[in-house]
């Protein structure tokens, strides 16, 4: 790699910004455009104004939500920051999955009244799931109530991470006047209208004290990643600034130190020193940790080197459906992409030739002719899949996938007439390719055609938007729960498989037994083969596999695919001649059945992590009404003149949930909920939904 491609990666930085809804992220990043001289009016997420720019969607400026997530790139000092803004609903989990697949490092916004939310453990989750260093934000410290000791707290105990404030504030509330640098001993001043104009003074007199113990606290915390200054400290030495950064940085880029900055990016206080710690501490693609992939041939896993003279392999994280073709935002991990370059799609085997590629800025676009290791581009007109990795000459490898959860909740869609079915097909195939959390098939017996998503605010966007982009007159059915079944006993399975025809017949045994996972197993179906002494000649196995695996598509109570299953192949039976794959499929799949009955399924339901925050006033009503709704309250928290309420409640009683929680709480509550597991379904729950699918398949067979 020459010197001029090293320093223009390292002085790269791509990070993504997470949190709870309304936590404040889009208004963060508003902020972090105008600082950065990349937009020259700031507008509000809920203003007046044309909105936030990166809530492109006439549905996110209407809402007042983010529902996609947005990428832009801003230059601060000398280095490069690819952003991208993501969305807080849990219904667009995937949009945060996808963009933390790709990122290097990450913004957790926490709103300084609340703290920790339902949302901010989930985003913590993915975080860690992808290895993904973070600073944390503590926003909305302008408002009444909030309290950056709790959120740096919440940090710690909730989420676990090592949360140490790098500021302390000047004033609370409305009196918020700027923040105290523990690093330089400062205080910062955001003079103006708009913040732009940064003063350091020295320390408040009434402050001082206070500075001095957080800042021994924070020098405590961050001279583990330094033994030199951990010597210096014991003998009472002065600490460099320097020393302290690098040991910051280091903490950082390892996961095991979570520095905590302050402000309020409504009133435009605290961003600057924030953009100055991404630059900072935040990994370069350099010094991030590397993605690995596999090689489709050898089956090998490779780390990918973030070198511009190595073969290309870059990865498609998110599709966009413009009118001029599909938008393909595209992370590269090693080589270079320049326009006109040849790519193979590893998955597809296609080759591609890379015709437009542009920088995108929200849903404003500017045209490159070349890119390198550690950029994040979007090519036009390129057919793929979210996911796909693009290969260069001679290479053939495929990245990690992004992590998809299973939908939850499912309705019918038809068109009105043929015309309308055919706009509505077109819609839902598009979103389809977009969106790996969003799934459509078509009901076997009825004929209709099904969308299952994350929750009713998922499937009621992509309904919005078919209506809109497409002006389809969209006929939308009842909601339906994805049940699911499992078993709650041991059963044995010995059956044999025997057709005798004119010719060769089909001849196969299978003998074992069938017994329930743990409910917290990753996996919803284990096969353990523990055939010995060729009772099953080995290459008829697979086979066996997958006739029991088949039978999970649909158990026997209401045909709702089957979860939680183990099988274990002990024994079985071969004739030389008869026996056969198809054989043993369709003898497993009699025996697994078999089986199935035997051991007492279950009817299982979704429960959802419901997290409330309301008026005190309102509590009892509120509590009232989640208990109703077969609720259980795990505890509440009061936090000034709100209480947050967090229970679990099943996805059946969920519905329509929005619209009484406005009406007991005077439209003043608010709520959030995502999936949290699948729990036994009460025995009269069950009766009522085997007794209504049960109606439904002889409505649509009679």
């Amino acid at each position: 790699m020459t010197p001029a491609a090293e320093k223009i990666i390292s002085n790269t930085r791509n990070i993504g910004i997470s949190a709870h809804i309304d936590s404040g992220k889009t208004t963060l990043t508003e902020r972090i455009l105008y600082y950065a001289g990349k937009i020259h009016k700031i507008e509000e997420v809920r203003g007046k104004g044309s909105g936030a720019t990166m809530d492109h969607m006439e549905l996110e400026k209407e809402k007042g939500i983010t529902i996609t997530s947005a990428a832009t790139t801003v230059n601060w000092d000398d280095k490069k920051i690819n952003i991208i803004d993501t969305p807080g609903h849990v219904d667009f989990t995937v949009e945060v999955e996808r963009s933390l697949r790709v990122l290097d490092g990450a913004i957790l916004v926490l709103c300084g009244v609340a703290g920790i939310q339902s949302q901010s453990i989930t985003v913590d989750r993915q975080m860690k799931r992808y290895k993904v260093p973070r600073l944390a934000f503590i926003n909305k410290l302008d408002r009444m109530g909030a309290n950056p000791e709790k959120g740096i707290q919440g940090i710690r105990d909730v989420l676990g991470l090592n949360a140490v404030a790098m500021q302390i504030p000047i004033g609370l509330e409305e009196h918020l006047e700027g923040v105290v640098d523990l690093i330089s001993m400062k205080a910062i001043y955001f003079d103006g209208e708009k913040g732009d104009d940064i003063r350091y003074e020295e320390i408040p007199e009434h402050l001082q004290e206070q500075a001095q113990q957080s800042r021994n606290d924070m020098l405590e915390a961050v001279s583990m990643f330094d033994d030199q200054m951990m010597e210096d400290l014991l003998e009472e030495k002065e600490i460099s600034e320097t020393a302290i950064h690098d040991a910051v940085c280091k903490g950082v880029q390892t996961l095991e130190f979570c520095p905590v900055f302050l402000g309020s990016a409504f009133k435009n206080r605290g961003v600057q020193p924030l953009l100055d710690a991404i630059t900072r501490y935040l990994p370069s693609p350099l010094d991030a940790v590397p993605s690995q992939a596999t090689d489709l041939d050898s089956g090998e896993k490779l780390t990918l080197e973030c070198d511009p003279d190595k073969p290309t392999i870059a990865m498609a994280f998110k599709l966009t459906e413009e009118q001029f073709g599909q938008l393909t935002y595209t992370r590269i991990y090693q080589g270079s992409l320049n326009k006109g370059d040849q790519i193979v799609n590893s998955r597809t085997g296609r080759k591609l030739r890379v015709g437009r590629m542009v920088r995108m800025h929200s849903n404003d676009r500017e045209n490159t002719d070349h890119a390198e290791a550690g950029d994040i581009i979007a090519m036009v007109g390129v057919e793929c899949a979210s996911g796909d990795t693009f290969c260069g000459e001679g290479i053939k490898v495929t990245c990690e996938s992004i992590f998809a959860p299973d939908p939850v909740i499912s309705l019918a869609v038809r068109g009105e007439d043929n015309d309308q079915q055919m706009k509505m097909s077109k819609a839902l195939g598009r979103f389809m390719r977009e969106d790996p959390t969003f799934h459509v098939r078509t009901d076997e017996e009825s004929g209709e055609t099904v969308i299952s998503g994350m929750g009713e605010l998922h499937l009621d966007i992509y309904i919005e938007r078919m209506r809109r982009e497409y002006a389809v007159d969209v006929i939308v059915g009842a909601p339906q729960v994805n049940y699911r079944e499992a078993i709650t006993s041991t059963a044995e399975f010995d059956h044999l498989h025997k057709k005798q025809t004119g010719g060769s017949g089909q001849y196969a045994g299978v003998t074992g037994m069938i017994e329930p996972l743990a409910e917290d197993h990753e996996n919803g179906f284990e096969f353990v083969n523990q055939i010995f002494g060729g009772a099953i000649p080995s290459e008829h196995i697979p086979a066996c596999e997958k006739g029991f695996k088949d039978v999970m598509s649909k158990g026997p109570l209401a045909a709702f695919p089957m979860v939680g299953i183990k099988v274990t192949l002990n024994d079985g039976k071969y004739h030389d001649v008869d026996s056969s794959d198809l054989a043993y499929q369709l003898a497993a799949r009699t025996a697994m059945r078999d089986a199935v009955k035997k051991s007492s399924p279950v009817l299982m339901e979704p429960v959802m992590k419901v997290e409330v925050e309301t008026p005190s006033d309102f509590q009892g009503s509120v509590i009232g009404d989640l208990s109703s709704r077969r609720g259980v309250v795990y505890g509440t928290e009061v936090n000034g003149d709100d209480t947050v309420i967090n229970a679990g409640v099943p996805l059946g009683e969920m519905f329509g949930y929005a619209t009484q929680l406005r009406s007991l709480t005077s439209g003043k509550a608010n709520y959030s909920m995502e999936f949290e597991k699948y729990n036994r379904c009460p025995a009269f729950v069950q009766e009522k939904v085997i007794k209504e699918r049960a109606e439904k398949m002889r409505e649509e067979q009679g």
